[in-house]
């Protein structure tokens, strides 16, 4: 046993022999004799998808013989070299790789010492590139349809959105207007909020929205919807505040029948013609044309419209004026309504006429009128010439309304 133990152990010997010289002679032909450095791999690799480009980040290796490095795709046709001088490790190296098509790419990295020694590869697999196909999906956000917009008593417009789409990465929508100095300006509105305010709007401008998209968390490039959305014609047409509105009987103004209707019940919020005693109903002592005299609160820049609502039955004006002015110091009139020079001295007085009503109904309808260009106006004055039913001494109105454009 022992014998054969000997003679085992000295053919064991003898073909290791031969076979480590066999295998260390292959080591030096394939090498040339020649000692192989493989230089230090990069670490942790992030890919960013791009438009028609991608990026490659990494942290650099801490070998310091490391020059340069090289990205390849398309089996080594396309290459880009990042020279390199940063070895911290706490650093990081971005590669941006342009000229790529909508795509989902393979990448191979190596990093190069200064004697053309490279490291084993490095691959990143899946890397997804975008372009013009993604961005012919997206749309824009929605606008709330049922309520799109809301004027502020200040001015101030609101623009209302539905809330946005969460399958797709939305980071904003462009808002662009004209501002009341004449000037484009864009905003922009967040992904989560519903909607933005608008203090600069210049009435009846355009405004136009574009939303901005990414594809995911860590793209470097934003991808906006290929054209502009329009918001709905924006007007700051607002109803003036009634609340506001204060009796302000002028020198020869008519007076009312009794204290249940006075001129105050024109803005009581009543709609539609309306019955005794709701109603302004004059006192019969100011024959025809009479007057009267109310203040709106406060100076509107520009009023736009009214609104007129006759009695239910009887006395509505049907031929009747509407002056305004923005200051009444100084504004009062010495001669009657009916006097022919009333007109003139109105003028002289600084009141403008802003409407000359003529009714060919029976007066007892609501009927709306424009205003065209009017100068600003806090105080009203009614000058009444003539009545559906031909009364000399009466005159009853239910309710008028004034509009103005809050954004001018």
């Amino acid at each position: 046993m022992k014998k054969i133990f000997n003679i085992g152990l000295f053919c064991s010997l003898v073909l290791g022999m031969f076979g480590c010289s066999k295998k260390d002679k292959d080591f030096k032909d394939f090498l040339d004799n020649k000692e192989v450095t493989y230089p230090g791999l990069v670490t942790k690799v992030r890919a960013r998808s791009g438009n028609l480009r991608a990026a490659l980040v990494w942290n650099p290796s801490p070998d310091p013989s490391i020059t340069k490095y090289v990205i390849y795709w398309n089996n080594k046709a396309d290459s880009i070299i990042l020279n390199s001088t940063n070895h911290n490790t706490a650093d990081s190296i971005t590669a941006v790789i342009p000229g790529l098509n909508e795509y989902i790419y393979s990448f191979t990295i190596y990093s190069y010492d200064a004697k053309g020694n490279r490291s084993i590869p490095l691959d990143v697999n899946n890397v997804k590139v975008y372009g013009p196909l993604y961005q012919a999906g997206l749309l824009n956000r929605t606008y709330d349809a049922a309520t799109p917009f809301s004027v502020s008593d200040n001015g101030n417009i609101r623009l209302n959105f539905l809330p946005r789409d969460t399958s797709v990465v939305n980071v904003g929508t462009d808002i662009k207007y004209t501002n009341r100095a004449g000037v484009e300006v864009v905003k922009q509105l967040n992904p989560d909020s519903l909607g933005i305010t608008l203090t600069d709007y210049r009435s009846g401008e355009p405004v136009q929205f574009r939303s901005a998209y990414i594809p995911d968390r860590n793209s470097i490039d934003t991808f906006y919807v290929s054209s502009y959305g329009a918001f709905p014609t924006i007007t700051g047409i607002a109803q003036c505040a009634k609340s506001l509105f204060r009796e302000n009987r002028l020198p020869g103004d008519a007076g009312t029948y009794e204290g249940q209707t006075s001129v105050s019940k024109l803005w009581d919020g009543s709609n539609g013609p309306q019955g005794y005693p709701n109603i302004f109903h004059s006192d019969g002592d100011h024959p025809m044309p009479h007057a009267i005299t109310f203040d709106m609160g406060k100076v509107y820049n520009k009023l736009t419209s009214f609104e007129e609502v006759g009695r239910n039955c009887c006395n509505n004006p049907d031929q009747f004026e509407i002056w305004g002015i923005n200051n009444i110091s100084g504004a009062e009139t010495s001669l009657s309504p009916r006097d022919g020079g009333w007109a003139a001295e109105m003028q002289a007085k600084g009141w403008t006429l802003l409407k000359d009503v003529r009714r060919t109904d029976d007066g007892q309808q609501a009927q709306k009128y424009d205003f065209g260009t009017v100068p600003p106006v806090r105080y009203i004055r009614v000058r009444i010439k003539h009545v559906t039913s031909g009364d000399n001494n009466y005159s009853n109105m239910s309710e008028m309304t004034f509009w103005n454009d809050v954004l001018n």
